[in-house]
């Protein structure tokens, strides 16, 4: 099923979201990923998803205040939409099928090549 298209780069970055709530912004998302995966993430890549996950519908971006620090510049804040949120179920609801359809056995057997 295509309705609720997550890549797994794009799970982790809406799941990250979620847990900054409203301090989600391009930094912060990425230290966030890097510290929680031990996972280096670069920003060209951060920026790739949250533009995927805007244009499906998945995620909203708003303009903080600009601060001195940022030249002026504000900060761009990312909140999940609701749609976002269904999809982040159907995602978690796949997963979990998938996992209580393997057999205890398939996770615990030792493979011996013949």
């Amino acid at each position: 099923m295509k309705k609720y298209q997550l890549g797994e780069f794009e799970e982790v970055v809406i799941l990250t979201i979620g847990v900054l709530y409203r301090d989600a912004y391009g930094v912060s998302i990425k230290k966030e990923i890097e510290s929680r995966l031990s996972r280096n993430v670069s920003m060209g890549a951060l920026h790739t998803a949250l533009v995927r996950l805007e244009d499906k519908g998945y995620i909203k971006s708003f303009d903080g205040e600009a601060t001195e620090e940022r030249a002026g510049r504000p900060k761009k804040y990312f909140q999940i939409t609701a749609l976002g949120k269904r999809a982040m179920e159907h995602t978690k609801d796949t997963r979990n099928e998938l996992w209580s359809a393997i057999p205890k056995v398939a996770l615990g057997l030792k493979i011996v090549n013949s």
